[in-house]
Order: C-alpha cells, then sequence, then structure tokens
C-alpha cells in the first residue's frame, strides 16, 4: 500500500476545502423520481429533464369512471450566481380521456397541466462541507473514517416557488386559478456504499382550495457507476384529493452529460386506481468553470488552522506527561 507523505496530505486536504462545490463531473438529476435533490445543478449549467409517460386511472364503485391517457413531465434547472442556488420551472402535462358509466355513458376529453411552477432552491446546511475543512489526523487512517455527528446529519435546502392555474382547470379544485405560493424542505443523507435517501416536504398552493401537503420519500443505490435503482412513496393530503403512491425504477448514465430512465408509478386504493408508465431523459449544457482560491482565501484558512494548533499545543500541556504517552500509543495502535 502506498503511503501519502503527511505534508502532500495535508496539502490536499487544505486546497480541497476552497474546491468544493455542487458541481459534479456527471450530470446529477432529480429523474426518474418526483423528490428534488438537495443539490444544485452548479453554476452556469443548464439542465434539461423530460419524461414522457401513459397513465391509466379506475374509479371504483360508486362514481365509476376511467381514465386513460399521456402526458409529459418536465423540468429546466439552472445554476445562478452562487453554487448553492439553482433557479428552475416544472411542470407535467397530460391529456387523457375521462369515461363515466352511468345511465347514459360518455366521454370528457381533458387537456391542462396538472401543474406549472417556478422557483428557486437554495441550499441553506452542508454537512460533508464541514466535513472537508475538518483537520485529518495524520497518524491514523481509522479516525478519519469513524463515523461522526457531521456524517450523520442530511444536506438541507429550502424551496420558494409560485404555481400557476389556468381557469377550469380539469385537474385542480373548481375555483383554484392564477398564482399560488409553493414551499419545499428538502433533506438528503449520502450514506455510505452508493446509498442515498431523500426527503421532501411539499406545501402546495397555499391559501387555496387545493392547499396540498406532500411527502415524498426516496431511496437509490448505485452498483456501478453507470446503473441506479430507486424506490419511492408518495403521500397527497387535500381537501380536494388525497393519495399514496408508489414508484419503482432505474436510471442509466449513457455519457457524462446525458442519462435514460424508467419507473412504474401504482397505489393501492382504488378511488381512484392509478397505474403510470414513464420512460425519460436529461440532458445538460455544461459552461461551469471551478472558481479558484485566492490568496486571500488560503491566508484566512492559514490563520485559522495556525490557531487550532496553537489551541492544541496548550491542551497537551496541559495534559499530564502519562496521559499524553497513554493517547499517542492508542493512535499509532488504530493506525
Amino acid at each position: 500500500m502506498m503511503r501519502i507523505k503527511p505534508i502532500a496530505l495535508t496539502l490536499f486536504c487544505f486546497i480541497s476545502s476552497f474546491t468544493y462545490a455542487q458541481y459534479t463531473e456527471v450530470i446529477n438529476s432529480n429523474r426518474p423520481g418526483v423528490s428534488r435533490s438537495a443539490f444544485s445543478v452548479g453554476t452556469n449549467v443548464v439542465q434539461f429533464e423530460v419524461g414522457p409517460f401513459i397513465t391509466h386511472e379506475k374509479r371504483t364503485p360508486e362514481l365509476r369512471n376511467d381514465v386513460e391517457g399521456f402526458g409529459v413531465d418536465f423540468a429546466v434547472r439552472y445554476g445562478l450566481i452562487w453554487e448553492p442556488l439553482e433557479l428552475n420551472v416544472e411542470g407535467s402535462f397530460q391529456n387523457d380521456t375521462k369515461t363515466y358509466f352511468s345511465n347514459i355513458p360518455f366521454e370528457d376529453s381533458r387537456a391542462n397541466f396538472k401543474y406549472l411552477s417556478v422557483g428557486a432552491k437554495y441550499l441553506i446546511f452542508d454537512p460533508y462541507k464541514m466535513a472537508n475543512t475538518r483537520t485529518p489526523n495524520l497518524y491514523s487512517w481509522k479516525a478519519n473514517q469513524r463515523l461522526t455527528l457531521k456524517t450523520l446529519l442530511p444536506t438541507i435546502s429550502l424551496y420558494l416557488g409560485a404555481n400557476y392555474d389556468t381557469k377550469n382547470n380539469p385537474y385542480v379544485a373548481p375555483g383554484v386559478e392564477g398564482l399560488s405560493p409553493k414551499v419545499m424542505l428538502i433533506t438528503q443523507h449520502n450514506f455510505s456504499n452508493k446509498w442515498v435517501f431523500i426527503m421532501n416536504f411539499i406545501k402546495d398552493r397555499i391559501g387555496t382550495d387545493q392547499s396540498d401537503f406532500q411527502y415524498i420519500l426516496t431511496l437509490t443505490h448505485a452498483f456501478n457507476p453507470n446503473w441506479v435503482v430507486f424506490g419511492e412513496t408518495q403521500g397527497i393530503k387535500s381537501d380536494f384529493y388525497a393519495d399514496n403512491l408508489f414508484s419503482f425504477g432505474a436510471a442509466y448514465l449513457w455519457g457524462r452529460d446525458f442519462q435514460i430512465d424508467t419507473a412504474l408509478t401504482f397505489n393501492t386504493k382504488d378511488t381512484p386506481s392509478v397505474f403510470s408508465v414513464n420512460l425519460g431523459a436529461s440532458y445538460r449544457l455544461d459552461f461551469h468553470k471551478d472558481k479558484k482560491p485566492t490568496y486571500k482565501d488560503y491566508s484566512k484558512s492559514a490563520k485559522k488552522e495556525a490557531k487550532r494548533q496553537s489551541r492544541r499545543s496548550k491542551k497537551n500541556k496541559k495534559e499530564p506527561l502519562h496521559e499524553q504517552l497513554l493517547r499517542q500509543k492508542k493512535e499509532h495502535n488504530q493506525f
């Protein structure tokens, strides 16, 4: 095993604290699930996500009707000014035929946006960035890999936006039209062994007759750099509509800027029963450039490191000699 000299290791960790960013070398898509990740696409990156789908809904036994149709989910994401900030436009357009089974059966053709929103997402807390700035233990690999509170905390982002609903939209409650606020709390855990757990808590169409509360829980696992699978549950509750949806699917990375995916969505009730299949793709235009650390940045970090070393030196002077020897022996054994 090749050993890294302590000076080289310190320099690497020192510089990485400045080069840290949300931008990734490969595309970071929200698809194929409906949850949003806590991280942005990165500054000067324009990303397009689209997913055509077919859907079938059946309502029994009292209000018997069937819905069959197709649609498309879409999103445009853009990283602006700061790494934690992302602007986005998202929506879902559906075209279907609703058939009523009554004494005189009839059909109703419908087409409109199920939702259309514009908003901004901002990362407000990132424990992984804090971990990057932590001073490493130069004598113990185990000590650096040990689980800490910082590694168990989630990344947290906040989304603020607005919906736009047209008049007489068949997919929303009667009387809901125009602009309405939308807020979302996003958390993300990046666990070891390539597992990621995302939670979204959403308050939608605030102040209208269809003020939805939604939660979305998504668990993904990467088998290798190209293949990812996911499972997801989505809860929706309002006076107009309530449901619990389950989704399963996979995504394939086809180049650093292009991803394809597929998913199945269903529920477990019959008011109505829901079954949907979608295929999708994500593509980004990457104009990102890493911001290089300035001399001022290095100077500030060097001063902080000097203060930490000074405090550590004072603490060691107060520590009895036999305790110092026991601690050093323990650290040596860990390595």
